[in-house]
This record gives C-alpha cells, structure tokens and sequence, in this order.
C-alpha cells in the first residue's frame, strides 16, 4: 500500500470526520456558504462563493465537454425552467412524481419513511403516521392572478424540455438517430429531507442528455452510456475504488422505465447515487405526441420507416457531483515536516489552474508579475497571491487545490525565469517566463 493509499484509508475510516473536515474547508475557503445566513439561512439552499462557482462551473464544462463537445451527434439545448401542467401531466409526474412522507408523533417532524428505517431520526419515536404520497413539484402562478388557470410548475428535471424540442432539435439540425440533446441547468424539488450538505437539496443543477435510439439497439446504447460514464468520473480523479455500478430491481424502476442503473460513489455514509443511466423506452415522446397532438415519431427514408426512438438516459446531478469530486480529492499529508491539507482535484476541475506568487511586493516584482498573470490568463483561471509568506501561500493554494503555483522572484528580474511547483509532487523547476504559458499546456495537454 502506497503511502496515499494509506492516508486515504484512514481518512474513510473516520467517515464522519472527513465529511466534516470537507464542510468546514467549503466555508472556510469560499467554496459554498449558506443561503441568506445574515437572515439565520433558508434551509436546504446554498449559494456558491468565488471558489465553489469556479469549481462548480468547472464540472459542468468537463461534462459538456465530454458529451457535447467532443461528440459529433450530440447538441445542447436551455429549456425554460418555468412550464405549464399539461407538460408534466403527460410526463407522469403530476401523478407520479412522489415519496412517502411520515410525521413522528411524539415531535412532528416529517420524514421521507423509505430512509428512517421506522425510527425518527429526530427523537427516536418509532410512533409514526401512515406513508402518504408527498408530490414533490414546486407549484407557483404565472401572470398577475393566482387562480388554476394560471398555474405554472418549476421543472424537477431538465429531460422533459429536450424531449418537447425533440421534433425542433430534428428538424433544425438534420439529425437521426442515433443522437443525442443534452442540457445543464437548475431543477427544483420539494425535497422531504434535505440532507448531506450539497447531496440533497430543493434548489439544484443537473447534467441530462437525451439519446435517442432504434428501439432494437435501446440495450446496446445503454450499456454503452452506463460504461462512458463510468469512466468520466475514474478520468477526472476519482477512485474506481469508491465507485460501483448498481442496476435498479424491478420494484424500484421509474414508470418510464424498462432498465435503470445508478453509479454510485462511496460517501462518508455510504454507498448513495452520483448518477442514473436510465432506458426510457419510447415513454416520453409517445405520451408527449399523443397529449399535444403533434407528431414526435422519426420518419428513416431509407427504410420509409416511421417510428417512436427509444431515449437512453444518462442524468447526473452537478452539486452533489461536485461534492464528490472534493471528497475524493481531499488529502492530509506533510511536507518538510509541516502537515498539510491538500486537495488533488484534476486540473480540469480546479478552481485555479495556476497562482502566482510574487515573493515581494516591490514595484519592479509587482509588474513583472503581472505580466506573467496576463500572459497565463487567456489560457488558465488563475490566481494572484502577495500576502504572507511564500510557505504559507503554497499551503492556501494546496488547500483549494491549485495545481501550479508560478513564483516570480527577485532573480526573475535577471535572469527572465520563474519557478513553477507541483502541487502533488512539491516539486519546482525553473523556467523561462516566455516559455511558461507552453509548459503549463503541455502539463495539461491543454488545447
């Protein structure tokens, strides 16, 4: 065993510890705060600081990136978050988008009764009501009068805005199948328990795309896109390890669904949902098309076959992903006899790419280094530190996760050469300022 293989077993052994340590560093460093605390916070909403709206558009990039940018029979889509009920009473959800939810009698809190194990978490009554049906849509009103005909839902997921474009997507961009939409913005559910810091809340981001399939390949695609998936999450950092595959029982299947396998990471309580990959069947364009009245069936001309495509699902979330992404990267290790905190998160996904560290403030280093910021901005987020001293500001930098600090010293002046450090490594070469912006790409393969 690995020396890191052995820091991050003790850290997973103290579970809860490491959850905390994660939260605190979230708060500390600018990652993410709680919604209006001034006002004693609003639970379940988080708002994102400097840090955490960097890495959090980070994760989004990487995924559009790899469904989107680098694929050549997907598109993008932004739907409106607001929609009226005839949408999701065609999807099923004004019907069937529910969990059970539970009222202790003793202290009357409510809970979401498929996770309490019949104990109330809050006082540990066992004395609860009957499950019920809680839907979990946010219902509002659109226009100036609240009465039903102008009611209006904010959307749980964004896969129901693709699948009402789908016959604009087709027709605009000249696509068959197979081919995908994919699409990143917010959802809203009105969560029972909200838990687990970012993992759960009623306010959140998702990463969807719609692939749409011949109903005779529906079982190749989805394993396909089980597997591509599988594998962004081990090549952006995370252990495969702390990964697992676990496909859905019959008993658990959405209504729209013929198969449903969830990713799984291994969080400080367990085994919980990172992302589904979810065989939609012809579900959602058939009850779309026959609700509207509007013909959402591809037409193949060669074959002159005319036919509802089968939707392969691959949706994940982009908060609790990002939760996932610092848990796994968080470290604790010592260099030069100093303990440290260091998190190891991809280049990809780090809020800066690069710092750079001046080693004085005086006028002559101070330009100088500015240069080397402005140089390195059009190609890398980067960071720009003067206050302490140069040890402390290597560990602010480890701490958040930068991969490259680029310290520009009074020799700098002379000899036109920075040093750049690893993060990982601690290791520093010398290189000259012309040349940095190069070896940085080259680092990263960055194009």
């Amino acid at each position: 065993m690995t020396p890191a293989e052995k820091r991050e077993d003790d850290l997973e052994a103290s579970a809860d510890n490491l959850f905390d340590k994660v939260v605190n560093l979230c708060k500390r460093r600018g990652f993410v705060f709680p919604s209006a605390e001034i006002y004693g916070g609003f639970r379940s909403t988080y708002d994102y600081g400097p840090l955490g709206v960097n890495l959090l558009r980070n994760v989004k990039a990487a995924w559009w990136r790899s469904m989107v940018q680098l694929r050549r029979e997907v598109v993008g889509l932004d739907a409106a978050i607001l929609s009226p009920p005839a949408v999701w009473a065609a999807s099923g959800h004004l019907r069937q988008f529910a969990d059970p939810l539970v009222e202790c009698r003793s202290c009357h809190e409510r809970w979401r009764a498929d996770k309490i194990a019949g104990v109330c978490p809050n006082c540990g009554s066992r004395d609860l009501t009957e499950a019920r049906a809680f839907n979990l849509l946010f219902k509002t009103h659109a226009g100036p009068i609240e009465d039903e005909g102008a009611v209006a839902y904010l959307r749980p997921e964004t896969a129901q805005g693709m699948f009402i474009n789908f016959a604009n997507v087709l027709n605009t961009m000249r696509l068959s199948p197979p081919f995908g939409i994919a699409q990143v913005g917010k959802s809203f559910r009105n969560e029972i328990t909200p838990q687990n810091f970012v993992f759960r809340t009623r306010e959140f981001e998702q990463m969807e795309m719609e692939y749409f399939v011949p109903p005779a390949e529906a079982d190749r695609w989805f394993q396909y896109w089980l597997e591509e998936r599988f594998r962004w999450y081990v090549e952006l950092g995370i252990p495969e390890r702390k990964l697992r595959i676990r496909h859905h029982g019959a008993d658990e299947l959405s209504h729209y669904s013929v198969a449903t396998a969830d990713i799984e990471f291994l969080f400080p309580w367990g085994w919980d949902e990172l992302e589904g990959v979810a065989n939609r069947t012809d579900f959602d364009l058939r009850a779309h098309g026959e609700a509207s009245g509007t013909r959402l069936e591809y037409f193949d001309q060669a074959s002159g076959e005319r036919y509802y495509p089968y939707v392969i699902e691959p949706a994940a979330g982009a908060t609790r992903t990002m939760m996932a992404f610092l848990l796994a990267a968080y470290d604790e290790d010592e260099v030069a006899g100093e303990p440290r905190t260091v998190l190891r998160l991809h280049w990809r996904l780090a809020p800066y790419q690069v710092a750079v560290l001046p080693l004085s403030k005086k006028e002559a280093l101070t330009e100088l280094s500015e240069a080397v910021v402005a140089a390195l901005q059009p190609c890398f987020m980067v960071d720009y530190d003067v206050t302490q001293s140069i040890g402390r500001r290597y560990r602010r930098q480890d701490e958040i996760g930068t991969p490259w600090c680029v310290t520009v010293d009074f020799k700098s002046l002379e000899d036109r050469a920075v040093t750049i450090r690893d993060r990982d490594t601690t290791e520093q070469v010398r290189v000259p300022i012309d040349s940095v912006v190069a070896e940085l790409q080259a680092r990263t393969e960055h194009c």
